[in-house]
């Protein structure tokens, strides 16, 4: 299907200049035009018009993207609108919180960016929360982060955390059937415009959908805007998979992992406000992790080639909510050795690289020691980032 949206953008390109810009167009023209006047000159004339063209078709070969493979499907654009409308009627209501079906919550920014359709590029300043239209677009800083890290030999991972909907969108709206697509398409989208420019990225919502329903789930909590103590297990033997083979020679730790039910307040009933129903506490499984000789809790590791960044996702079950059962205990067990870590309760979209930027001038030696950073954060902040996203320099 790529290969032939790119042979009918050739053919367009032949068949329409005016697709090409004004500039263009007069250069070309007054070339033709020169060209004619010497006479034997318009045959090469018309052979870089036509040159130009097939590069035009080229050019959109190459930039063919899952951007390019048409509208919605109707299921699709159905569930759209709606979270659309309930997005609106949340920002009337002045309401953080969505109350969705069997005792789930959501917050209403995560309703919000799944129904703002594309949110990057030109697009980008129409729909984000950014005080500066000029962050409004998570491309350029995510694509300069990854280049600045490339230039320290130091590999980026990046792994946004799907939105609670997309995952389970029948608890937000149980009456419309997605038949089996993706609930959260402008996003899969996205990633293939991430990868294009060589970001490598994690999308978890494959094994999410896939473990939904298992001994452990569900993978987000009901009355907590954070993933369950199961999805940051999921979310770390993920990671495992993609860089245990980097760190193989990574000198190895024994760990003990243990399952323990755990009762937890949920964030979404204070953010729902006074005048809520009050929700009750809620019971998840978390998998405790502890050094297996002294029982001792995992510390983060400065020294350590592998590094978590990100927004309160990589805090979570490890500082608040639960203790030895966060993202860095997991991972730790998960690959043998303790990461490092640099968490925010805050955005995780430009304050957590400031922080990055901070560790790394306080200690000149800082990223030397760094092979693999993964970068976790809510998909939200793509949109709902107010401080957007700027470009931030990771050392000196």
């Amino acid at each position: 299907m790529r290969i032939l949206a790119g042979v009918r953008g050739c053919w367009t390109a032949l068949a329409l200049p005016a697709l090409w810009s004004a500039a263009t167009c007069r250069r070309f023209k007054s070339a033709d035009m020169s060209a004619h006047s010497r006479g034997s000159r318009s045959t090469k004339s018309r052979n870089i018009v036509i040159a130009h063209a097939i590069v035009s078709g080229l050019t959109l070969l190459s930039s063919v993207s899952a951007a390019d493979l048409g509208p919605l499907s109707n299921s699709q654009q159905k569930f759209v609108d709606e979270l659309a409308a309930k997005s609106r009627s949340a920002e009337v209501e002045h309401a953080a919180v969505i109350a969705g079906a069997d005792g789930w919550f959501f917050l209403s920014s995560d309703i919000r960016f799944l129904s703002v359709g594309q949110f990057w590029g030109a697009d980008a300043a129409k729909v984000s929360r950014a005080h500066k239209p000029e962050s409004a677009d998570p491309i350029p800083a995510i694509v300069d982060f990854h280049e600045q890290l490339k230039k320290r030999g130091i590999d980026l991972l990046l792994m946004p955390v799907p939105p609670k909907a997309a995952i389970y969108p029948e608890k937000i709206l149980p009456d419309v059937d997605l038949h089996g697509e993706t609930a959260a398409p402008y996003l899969a989208r996205f990633y293939d415009e991430l990868r294009k420019r060589e970001i490598d990225v994690v999308d978890l919502a494959p094994v999410f959908l896939q473990n939904r329903a298992s001994e452990h789930a569900p993978v987000f909590c009901k009355t907590d805007s954070h993933w369950s103590g199961f999805g940051c297990v999921l979310a770390a033997q993920t990671i495992k998979e993609k860089i245990h083979e980097k760190l193989a020679r990574q000198p190895r730790k024994n760990y003990a992992a243990e399952w323990k039910e755990t009762t937890i307040k949920g964030d979404l009933g204070d953010l729902a406000g006074a005048n809520a129903k009050k929700l009750e506490p809620e019971k998840i499984a978390v998998r405790t992790i502890s050094d297996k000789g002294t029982g001792a809790a995992i510390n983060p590791d400065p020294n350590s080639p592998l590094l978590i960044i990100g927004d309160s996702h990589t805090l979570v079950f490890h500082d608040f909510l639960a203790e030895k059962s966060g993202l860095l205990d997991q991972l730790a067990y998960e690959i043998g050795f303790a990461p490092d870590l640099i968490g925010t309760r805050g955005s995780g979209a430009t304050s957590v690289r400031v922080s990055l930027y901070r560790r790394a001038k306080k200690d000149p030696e800082y990223l030397a020691k760094k092979k693999i950073i993964v970068w976790c954060f809510a998909a939200r902040e793509f949109t709902e980032s107010d401080q957007g996203w700027d470009k931030v320099p990771i050392g000196q």
